[in-house]
């Protein structure tokens, strides 16, 4: 049998036992993102968990590479109402505090509102350029030290959005609706999380220490706090109420979804039966980050 024009003819039809040599990768495809999308073949969806038995929202939950495809920039952006922004009038001084309040290094600029953006500063460029301390300046030029944003719809795979950051070299981007609109914001850090997991940094807490007393029955806590030990803390239990299966939960993010019923947005507060508070401090629209948790009146007063 004569060799075809088509090398990849030749491999199909080499003898038993014969060996090829595998195709030498090009260098210009080495880059990490591009191993990612190359790794979802689609024979890895065989290994995958099967949507039709799993419950949709433990599917959801589970970080990996697939969701680079089953799952879109609307399902991981931040909703338009919880975006920090800021107007090209902005003052120096209240620049500052944004950037010290929100603790991010990339911030949105708009002119007028939040649907007419013109690009993103950068904390950097920020710092280089007027510095925190010494001759405060009223006024800053934003709009000389924008970079660019990217603009995507909120039905793009969140894997094409990973690559074109990656291609383009911009770590956010803004999400428009069909009428030209800003309907959310994604980060490359959003993208990531959702393929290796949530990505602590130096603004998390330790990861030995889940909470923090800030005053007598006042506590900041990390979602994932093991409810136990939270209990054995303040000394009161939060699974007692009728409502509430204390076999399904073992930590405090899972309590106030359960109370809830959904994932709250930051800035909500969720009431317990008891009379406990769980104000929402840090969430995204997949799940809770981080609570503070307020004690009822008896329970504060006995914990000072």
């Amino acid at each position: 049998m004569g060799d075809t024009d088509d090398g990849s003819s030749n491999a199909a039809h080499s003898a038993p036992g014969e060996t090829t040599e595998p195709p030498q990768p090009d260098p210009a495809e080495n880059g990490f993102f591009r191993r990612i999308m190359s790794a979802l073949s689609p024979s890895d969806t065989g290994d995958a968990a099967d949507p039709a038995t799993t419950p949709a929202q433990a599917v959801a939950a589970m970080p990996g590479l697939l969701n680079l495809r089953r799952m879109t920039v609307e399902d991981v952006m931040i909703p338009k109402a919880e975006i920090v922004a800021v107007a090209t009038t902005i003052t120096r001084d209240d620049l500052v505090e944004v950037f010290r309040d929100s603790g991010m290094t990339r911030l949105p600029v708009y002119e007028e509102t939040l649907d007419t953006p013109l690009g993103m500063v950068h904390l950097k460029d920020f710092a280089l350029q007027y510095g925190f301390n010494g001759a405060a300046s009223e006024q800053i030029d934003l709009k000389k030290m924008l970079r660019p944003l990217l603009f995507v719809p909120p039905s793009m795979p969140i894997g094409v959005l990973l690559t074109k950051m990656q291609t383009e070299r911009r770590h956010m981007a803004l999400v428009i609706d069909e009428y030209g609109g800003v309907d959310g914001l994604a980060t490359i850090e959003d993208l990531i999380e959702q393929v290796v997991g949530e990505i602590e940094d130096e603004h998390d807490l330790e990861e030995d220490n889940y909470f923090t007393r800030e005053s007598p029955g006042c506590y900041s806590a990390q979602a994932k706090t093991p409810l136990d030990e939270f209990e054995t803390e303040i000394g009161l239990s939060l699974t007692d109420a009728e409502d509430i299966d204390e076999e399904e939960i073992d930590t405090l993010g899972g309590l106030v979804f359960m109370l809830s019923g959904r994932v709250p947005v930051r800035g909500e507060v969720v009431q317990h039966p008891n009379g406990t508070e769980f104000e929402v401090t840090d969430a995204d629209p997949r799940r809770i980050k981080r609570l503070r948790v307020r004690l009822p009146d008896h329970s504060a007063a006995s914990d000072g």
